[in-house]
C-alpha cells in the first residue's frame, strides 16, 4: 500500500466541445450524465469557469502551460504538419509533475503541433496514445479541406492510420484504466482527452441505441460511461481518497447546449468560453459543494505546483493564480482582477467580477477573421449570465473601468484589432520543413463507412 500522505494522483478529464448544458449537474435533460453528477456531488462544481479561448489548440496550450494562448505563442487552431507548435520550453502540469517523480500519460486529442518536437513526450508525457489533433482533421467524405489520414499514435510513433472513431473511447478508456492500475503504487498524472463531443460525432452503436439525444446524447454518455470505469477502479485499487480528479470541456458546443448562456464555440459570448468544470478529492475538497468565483484553466497549473510543492520559476510569467483557498477553505472571492476574453489575436472582451465588457465583434469565415467591428456592451453577468441587457449606457465609471484594465491587457498580450504586439508574450517552436504524418494516397479504400453520413450529431 501506498503511504496516505504521499502525493496526490491527479486525472485531469477534458472533453472537446462539450457545452456548459451539457451535463445533468449543469442543467441537461436531454443527457444522462450519472457518472458525472456523482463527481460533482462528491467533489464541488465551478459556476463561473472559463477556458483561454473559444477553440481547441489555444485553449489547450492555455490550460497545460497557465499563460494564455498569446502568451506561449498559440492563439489559433494548429493544422496537421503545421510549422509551429507548442514551444518544449514551455513548462506544462506534465513536465512539472514529471520533475517531482510522477509517472505521465496523455491519452486522446494532443492539438499542441504534430511535429516531433512538439508531441506530448516533448512536454513531459512519458506517455501518449491519441490523435494528434481534431478528429476531423482527416480523410472524409465531402471534406471542408483535404487532409492526409488520421493518425492513432503511441508515444513517437504512427500505430494506424484512420482508426475507427466508434471504437477510439473503448480504447482510450481501456488505456486509462491500465495505466492507472501500472502505477497504482506511485504518483501519476493522467491527461485523458476524449475525441467526443467533436464533429463527426462517430459512437459506438450501444451509447446510440440508448441515447434519448440522438448521437450527441449517445457521445455525451459515452464519455459519462468512460468516467464510471475510472472512477470505480480507482475504488476498487483503493486509491481513490488520494486522486485528484478534475472534470472540464475545452470550448463551447456546437450541437450541444451551452444553456443558459448566449454564443457558442469560436465566440467570445459566455456560451464559448464559460465551461462546467468539477474537482473532486475525498477528504480535502468538500462534497457537494459549488462556488461562483471566477476561476479558470490557467489556475490549474500553479495549484498542481503548489498541492505537489514544485516551486515555479518566478522569472516565467503565467496568467494563473493558486486557487488553494478556494479548493480547501471554501473561500467565495475571484482569485484575480480581471478575466480576458481573445478569439485568436484579438482581444474582444473583459470580466471584473459581475461586469463583462466587449469591445470588438469578430465577423469570421471558418477560422478566418473578416472584419473586426468595435462595440461598446456592458453586462451584469450575475443577473444576466445570457448577455441580454446591455447596461453601456446607464454605467459610465464601470465602462472606464474595464477600458483601462483591457488597456493593459493590450500591452502585456498585444491585439490584432489595434495592431498592438504584447511585451511580454514568448515564441512557439518553430520547424523549417514540417512533414505529414501520414501519408495514404486518396485513391486507397480508406474512405470508411462511419463517414458516410450526413448526420453529424
Amino acid at each position: 500500500m501506498r503511504d496516505p500522505l504521499a502525493k496526490p494522483n491527479i486525472i485531469l478529464i477534458n472533453c472537446d466541445d462539450l457545452g456548459h448544458g451539457d451535463l445533468g449537474c449543469y442543467g441537461s435533460t436531454l443527457n444522462s450524465t450519472p457518472r458525472i453528477d456523482r463527481l460533482a456531488a462528491e467533489g464541488i462544481r465551478f459556476t463561473n469557469f472559463y477556458m483561454a479561448s473559444p477553440v481547441c489548440s489555444p485553449s489547450r496550450a492555455a490550460m497545460l502551460t497557465g499563460s494564455y494562448p498569446l502568451r506561449v505563442g498559440i492563439p489559433a487552431v494548429l493544422f496537421p504538419s503545421s510549422s509551429i507548435g507548442l514551444s518544449p520550453s514551455e513548462n506544462t502540469i506534465a513536465s512539472i509533475l514529471k520533475e517531482v517523480g510522477y509517472k505521465t500519460k496523455l491519452i486522446g486529442k494532443w492539438h499542441l503541433g504534430d511535429q516531433p518536437e512538439f508531441l506530448p513526450t516533448r512536454h513531459g508525457f512519458e506517455e501518449y496514445f491519441g490523435i494528434p489533433y481534431s478528429n476531423d482533421m482527416g480523410v472524409m467524405k465531402n471534406p471542408r479541406r483535404e487532409f492526409p489520414p488520421l493518425p492513432l499514435m503511441e508515444n513517437e510513433t504512427v500505430r494506424e492510420q484512420q482508426p475507427v472513431q466508434e471504437e477510439l473511447t473503448d480504447r482510450y478508456t481501456q488505456e486509462a484504466l491500465s495505466f492507472i492500475e501500472e502505477h497504482q503504487r506511485e504518483p501519476f498524472f493522467l491527461y485523458f482527452a476524449h475525441m467526443h463531443v467533436h464533429r463527426p460525432v462517430l459512437v459506438a452503436k450501444r451509447f446510440v441505441e440508448m441515447s434519448q439525444n440522438g448521437r450527441y446524447g449517445a457521445a455525451v454518455e459515452a464519455i459519462d460511461w468512460s468516467v464510471g470505469e475510472i472512477m470505480d477502479q480507482l475504488s476498487d485499487l483503493g486509491i481513490d481518497e488520494n486522486t485528484i480528479v478534475i472534470f472540464t470541456s475545452d470550448n463551447g458546443s456546437i450541437g450541444g447546449s451551452n444553456m443558459p448562456l448566449r454564443g457558442m464555440k469560436n465566440s467570445t459570448w459566455e456560451g464559448g468560453m464559460k465551461l462546467p468544470c468539477i474537482i473532486r478529492w475525498p477528504s480535502q475538497v468538500k462534497a457537494n459543494s459549488e462556488n461562483a468565483s471566477i476561476v479558470t484553466s490557467l489556475d490549474f497549473l500553479p495549484t498542481i505546483a503548489a498541492i505537489t510543492k514544485y516551486k515555479l520559476s518566478p522569472d516565467r510569467v503565467i496568467d494563473g493564480r493558486n486557487i488553494q483557498a478556494i479548493l480547501f477553505d471554501r473561500e467565495d472571492e475571484s482569485p484575480r482582477r480581471a478575466f480576458f476574453y481573445y478569439l485568436r489575436s484579438t482581444l474582444c472582451a473583459v470580466r471584473s467580477g459581475k461586469w463583462k465588457l466587449h469591445v470588438v465583434r469578430v465577423e469570421q469565415q471558418g477560422n478566418k477573421t473578416i472584419k473586426n467591428h468595435d462595440v461598446l456592451e456592458l453586462y451584469d453577468l450575475n443577473n444576466d449570465p445570457g448577455e441580454q441587457i446591455d447596461l453601456s449606457a446607464e454605467y459610465p465609471d464601470v465602462i472606464s473601468e474595464l477600458q483601462a484594465l483591457l488597456d493593459e491587457c493590450r500591452v502585456d498580450l498585444g491585439d490584432d484589432a489595434r495592431d498592438l504586439i504584447g511585451i511580454n508574450c514568448r515564441l512557439p517552436g518553430r520547424v523549417d520543413t514540417p512533414t505529414t504524418l501520414t501519408n495514404l494516397e486518396s485513391s486507397s479504400p480508406i474512405y470508411w463507412a462511419e463517414y458516410d453520413t450526413d448526420e453529424y450529431g
